[in-house]
């Protein structure tokens, strides 16, 4: 608790791994009950889940909900019991042990946090005390037309007294280290998936609820003072200007928001035919005009891989070769990319179905080469990840980033180097998401010297078939992309690449 108050967590490397405790891991059948789900308690999780995490080298674990909810198929986003955990997994101490072992192992722990609605279930908060106490008593202003939800009238001071102390409460007596709040563009637009006649606009007739902002700004300026060290994370979707801006420069406070755009981009050119990427390049490069306006997580969450969106493995087209080549590229051009990094259960396993919120993940498919070679990778560059500083200490400033190949939409290569502080131990990343090899790929490097290969994807032992580059190689002389020297690399297709330079 201390630990996490002191110095700057913006610097800090940061790589969450997203959980549904309910379908992580599951008791064999011979184990259970008639009834009994195969649900792991807490206890079991923090024995089981947190050291698998750990061993990944991931620094936080980050929950789908586990606020009490009515219905298992919602995964917890439609929460009735604000302050307690849910039963299904053991009791308020037993959710206590997980969060205090994953800090004895050195783990923070993330909770989903569902403010934006509730459900309308006699035993909830609807109609609490026979009206409309905790919703507006407007219809077009107390329901959600997505979710068939109600939605809180942040206008209320109770209400946002009940929200703020439900907060604080997970953050202070269970010891949590960070809230992601769940749907933020639904509380910050009064006309949030409604048409005309659907909402009533604010006093000034537009389409902001000044109420909600003026809770979440209050909110994460509560969380600041009283939790310090602690993580505001916002899911939200939209431009809104300043998500993750302090409140005294007009933002709302938070303290990172998740970067869809990045998501939404990357996961059109992976979906694509290798061969036709070219008219996507700008999908590739158009994130760096952005990607210091906020403090960014890279997430590829549940939400992506389930509602026949497929499994991480299967967005890539074509057999299996080009399947899992494309998820390792995939992977490390996430985790070279500028921004925290957030990855759901499953990918580390190149998870061939989608998530199932009613089974387990496929645990069987670690017994098979490739995918023991993606868990592989995965844990080389969380290691990477902690201990390069240029791949995390800069994440939200422009000084930590610059483009070596960005006009290259022919062949579909970019690359870029990562800075750590005082333009030191840079580390450069090129990334082919073409389907040929380069031969040669020129690429312009920041200095003379050797660079070493500190991941290449298509190496063997992250499943790969094998690859041609050198584990280590010198700079040619010559001007190139207005440097003075450049590398030359047998660039296979589908492959990324990340070398340090080892100096002159």
């Amino acid at each position: 608790m201390s630990r996490r108050a002191a110095g700057d967590p913006d610097v800090r490397p940061e790589s969450v791994y997203e959980v549904h405790l309910g379908s992580w891991r599951k008791r064999p059948p011979e184990e259970r009950g008639e009834w009994d789900p195969g649900w792991l308690g807490y206890r079991e999780l923090a024995d089981e889940l947190l050291p698998y995490a750990r061993d990944l080298g991931f620094t936080h674990v980050e929950l789908l909900p586990v606020m009490e909810h009515p219905l298992d198929q919602s995964w917890g986003y439609q929460p009735l019991g604000f302050f307690a955990p849910t039963s299904r997994f053991g009791t308020p101490d037993d959710f206590r042990y997980f969060v205090d072992r994953a800090h004895a192992l050195g783990l923070g722990v993330i909770l989903d946090w569902v403010p934006g609605h509730f459900p309308e279930d006699a035993h909830g908060l609807a109609r609490f005390d026979g009206t409309p106490l905790y919703e507006h008593p407007d219809p077009r202003q107390a329901r959600h037309p997505d979710w068939g939800t109600l939605v809180f009238d942040y206008g209320k001071p109770p209400v946002r007294a009940f929200l703020a102390s439900s907060a604080i409460h997970w953050l202070e007596d269970y010891h949590v280290d960070g809230l992601r709040v769940d749907a933020v563009a639904s509380m910050l637009y009064l006309d949030y998936s409604r048409t005309d006649g659907e909402w009533v606009p604010n006093e000034h007739g537009g389409n902001e609820n000044l109420a909600a902002v003026a809770f979440l700004r209050g909110l994460n300026d509560a969380v600041t003072e009283e939790c310090p060290g602690v993580l505001m994370i916002a899911e939200e979707s939209t431009s809104w200007p300043g998500v993750s801006h302090g409140t005294d420069r007009g933002g709302l406070g938070f303290h990172r928001k998740w970067n869809m755009g990045w998501m939404n981009d990357t996961l059109e050119v992976v979906s694509d035919e290798p061969e036709t990427r070219a008219r996507l390049y700008d999908r590739l490069t158009f994130s760096l005009l952005y990607a210091f306006s906020e403090r960014f997580v890279l997430p590829l969450s549940h939400d992506e891989v389930v509602y026949e969106k497929r499994s991480l493995l299967y967005k890539t087209p074509g057999g299996d070769d080009r399947r899992f080549d494309g998820l390792r590229l995939l992977l490390a051009y996430q985790w070279a990319h500028p921004g925290k990094k957030l990855l759901f259960m499953g990918g580390e396993l190149a998870q061939r179905t989608e998530w199932n919120a009613d089974g387990s993940l496929d645990w069987a498919l670690l017994d098979e080469p490739r995918h023991r070679g993606v868990q592989e990778l995965v844990r080389a560059l969380n290691r990477l990840h902690r201990d390069e500083p240029a791949l995390h200490a800069q994440d939200f400033r422009p000084e930590g980033f610059e483009w070596l190949e960005c006009h290259d939409p022919e062949r579909t290569v970019v690359a870029f180097v990562r800075w750590s502080f005082g333009w030191t131990e840079p580390v450069v990343v090129a990334a082919n998401f073409g389907a040929h090899t380069r031969t040669p790929l020129r690429m312009p490097v920041p200095f003379g010297g050797r660079y070493r290969v500190l991941v290449d994807t298509h190496r063997p032992e992250f499943g790969g078939p094998g690859s041609a580059i050198p584990g280590e190689m010198e700079a040619i002389a010559g001007r190139l992309g207005g440097r003075d020297h450049y590398l030359e690399l047998e660039m296979p297709g589908l492959s990324a690449v990340y070398l340090k330079w080892m100096g002159a």
